[in-house]
């Protein structure tokens, strides 16, 4: 389901669609069909990738959050958990590989800091897996990140085998045990938080949330009018959300 909905919200997937109507359209060009056809692609195209579109629905996710503050600083020992977004990775003429993360990832990664700087003593759980052998896993990607940061070594911890939000929930809670402390913080992106919040609690983890700023919000406001592949990219993070809440609520993944 999560590639499918990654495809048809992206260009590849509305250029698909486009030369479904266009092929359509010169086969049968009396078709009232294939004109509504088309015309509802590229309306479609143009409403989901117009940034502000997406962002009003969103904010309907991320409704009760806020970002972390002093005030929300656990008194006793912490384990930060940081959750994987993702990265890109650029393979050479031998096979070697180079994997970094995407905005998103990156977002994360600097929000997890800077709960880490207002927690003395914690410990951050870097998690996350691999989509393809060619990429190392997430939590490799954001391990490195939060070192060049000024993260101890020491301090960090991985989780480098989920495949999704279920996963990391499912492998993390025997890790929170064997290192015996008392509060966690969730550090993800504000879209993803409320669906990795049921998921945690359904694992037996009552977590803090500390909602990463989405980077694609700096932006200029004028451009938030305008379709661009951000708001693309955007309106799939909100129907990925939108659709993965009641799949994770039937298979029992999640507690709300």
């Amino acid at each position: 389901m999560s590639r499918l909905v990654d495809f048809l919200f992206s260009l590849s997937g509305f250029g698909v669609l486009t030369a479904i109507g266009a092929v359509w359209l010169a086969r049968r060009p009396a078709s009232a069909a294939a004109r509504r056809f088309l015309l509802g692609v590229v309306s479609a195209l143009v409403v989901l990738s117009t940034f502000a579109v997406p962002y009003a629905v969103g904010r309907l996710l991320v409704l009760g959050y806020h970002p972390f503050t002093a005030a929300d600083v656990p008194r006793a020992r912490t384990a930060i958990v940081l959750l994987g977004a993702g990265g890109t990775t650029a393979v050479d003429w031998t096979g070697e590989h180079y994997s970094l993360l995407e905005r998103v990832g990156a977002a994360r990664v600097l929000e997890a800091v800077r709960v880490f700087r207002m927690t003395p003593g914690a410990v951050v759980i870097s998690s996350g897996g691999v989509s393809n052998e060619e990429q190392d896993p997430d939590a490799v990607m954001q391990r490195e990140a939060l070192l060049q940061l000024g993260v101890p070594a020491s301090s960090i911890l991985l989780e480098d085998q989920s495949k999704n939000t279920h996963d990391e929930a499912v492998l993390i809670a025997p890790m929170l045990g064997q290192l015996g402390v008392s509060h966690v913080v969730l550090v993800t992106s504000d879209l993803h938080m409320r669906r990795s919040m049921a998921v945690f609690r359904a694992a037996g983890i009552d977590a803090v949330p500390a909602i990463a700023r989405d980077p694609r919000a700096a932006d200029r406001w004028y451009l938030k009018l305008l379709p661009s592949r951000e708001g693309l990219d955007l309106s799939r993070a909100v129907v990925h959300e939108l659709l993965g809440i009641p799949y994770y609520v039937v298979r029992g993944w999640a507690r709300f």
